[in-house]
């Protein structure tokens, strides 16, 4: 773990004592303050700011102990570590200090590689702490940003997983993320990415799964000008663009063999050679892959490298589904009715006993994202302030499904326009979740030429989820 400059207040009424750690922080690239006696710590203490991120106190001083400077530190700052200096270190006076939140003891006469080994120790332990707290926030930033409905939930499963990302986001390990289609594996990517100290440099995605194999080549890996029909200028590649970032590789397992052998060599190399190119360029690249398929059944089969799986595999995530989370669908659901509830204007105000009920037992093949699309269409064709079971689809509310829909129009009254453009862009989400973004097939499925399917996206504000597969 790297150290950087740390603020120190050293504490102590020997001049020589001061000088000698001043001398010893200061070569360590430290920034120093010192104290005569405890009055003097009291006041460093209370106008410090940022707090320090360690005092190293003498234990016996005029005017008061190093006690007082430890209770002063810590009341100022819970995460400011403390070491004690003292000639008369006994069992009780190590106890008192620890209990009152000192890190350790440095004896006198003082032994400078011992104080330096401490110094270093606490500094961790301090830098630790700062690691974690914005490992939290980070974690509190995404459940409240525009995919948070992924991460809501109590469940022991998803606590698991933030967990994981928590203690795996700062390290350099390659992640390999695993589970369903619709848990949030782009979204757990995301949030490994923003707690690394990458979290600076891009975040780049792509699809394995949407790119024509003789496309993707190109935007993985580069190619210069002109080294086949359309190269009319060079292209470094997603691979370097990512340098000093993460490189999310979504549906890794529909990467072809050929592909993954380059990619296996970026992994072991650290280095990546555009098509056409003479010569090989060094990358920095964290690779976080993820995939809904078994990779170990397909490394059997013959359709996946075994040594590239294992380069991917050096972590895994696997994100649960959701019926392995059902106490999580009453929140996600309530989560989902207030964004679309204000999103198209309707006053929704809850579920049904009946319709959370369904809900629950529901299996969501789709996930996260068969719920959202669900609930959207509650919202949509919902007649009251209530959505009844009436208004889930057939397949959730354990009704027939009818090819004849049956509007009820609300005591209160609609706005027609607006009821049907509600139902006709839940139906546009549903066709482009069950197509996996392919909108050619989006199109099929809701009887549409893709001409005038893409011009319904345009016109319902769809048509900006650019992150969806490329059409083809």
């Amino acid at each position: 773990m790297t150290i950087g400059p740390a603020r120190v207040l050293v504490v102590d009424d020997e001049p020589s004592l001061r000088q000698m750690l001043r001398v010893m922080l200061s070569r360590a690239g430290h920034e120093v303050i010192d104290a005569i006696d405890v009055a003097s710590a009291r006041s460093a203490i209370a106008h410090a700011s940022p707090a320090f991120d360690l005092v190293i106190t003498d234990l016996v001083m005029p005017g008061g102990s190093g006690l007082d400077v430890i209770r002063a530190a810590r009341e100022h700052s819970a995460e400011t570590q403390v070491l004690m200096v003292t000639a008369h270190a006994s069992v009780e006076t190590a106890v008192e200090a620890m209990r009152l939140g000192a890190y350790g003891y440095v004896e006198k006469p003082l032994d400078l590689a011992t104080a330096r080994a401490q110094v270093d120790k606490a500094l961790e332990k301090r830098l630790l702490i700062r690691d974690n707290e914005h490992l939290r926030a980070v974690t509190r930033s995404m459940r409240s940003g525009p995919n948070d409905a992924l991460l809501v939930g109590r469940s022991a499963a998803l606590e698991q997983a933030i967990d994981l990302v928590r203690r795996a986001a700062p390290s350099k390990v390659n992640v390999l993320i695993t589970g369903e289609s619709g848990t949030g594996k782009e979204v757990f990517a995301r949030m490994l990415h923003n707690a690394s100290e990458r979290s600076r440099k891009p975040l780049v995605v792509i699809n394995c799964g949407a790119i024509p194999e003789t496309l993707l080549e190109s935007e993985l890996f580069g190619h210069e000008k002109g080294v086949f029909t359309g190269a009319t200028s060079r292209r470094e590649g997603l691979i370097r663009e990512a340098d000093g970032g993460t490189l999310f590789l979504d549906e890794i397992g529909e990467l072809p063999i050929a592909l993954q052998v380059k990619l296996l060599r970026v992994l072991q190399e650290r280095k990546v050679r555009g098509i056409g190119a003479s010569h090989e360029v060094a990358v920095d690249v964290r690779i976080v892959a993820a995939t809904n398929k078994n990779l170990e059944a397909e490394v059997k089969a013959g359709k996946f490298r075994q040594d590239l799986y294992y380069r991917l595999n050096v972590l895994r995530l696997h994100l649960p589904p959701l019926r392995e989370r059902s106490e999580d669908i009453p929140l996600l659901a309530e989560h989902f009715r207030a964004r679309f509830a204000a999103e198209h204007n309707r006053p929704m105000t809850s579920f049904s006993a009946e319709a959370t009920a369904a809900l629950v037992s529901h299996p969501f093949p789709g996930n996260v994202r068969e719920l959202e699309n669900a609930v959207e269409r509650a919202v949509a064709l919902s007649a009251g302030l209530r959505i009844e079971l009436r208004d889930l689809p057939p397949e959730i509310a354990g009704q027939p499904a009818s090819n004849d829909l049956e509007a009820v129009l609300p005591d209160e009254g609609l706005h027609i326009e607006q009821y049907l453009e509600n139902i006709e862009r839940s139906l546009l989400l549903q066709a482009l979740t069950r197509s996996r973004g392919v909108r050619t097939k989006a199109a099929a499925l809701v009887g549409l030429s893709f001409r005038s399917f893409r011009y319904r996206l345009t016109k319902l504000g769809l048509a900006k989820d650019d992150d969806l597969a490329q059409d083809d």
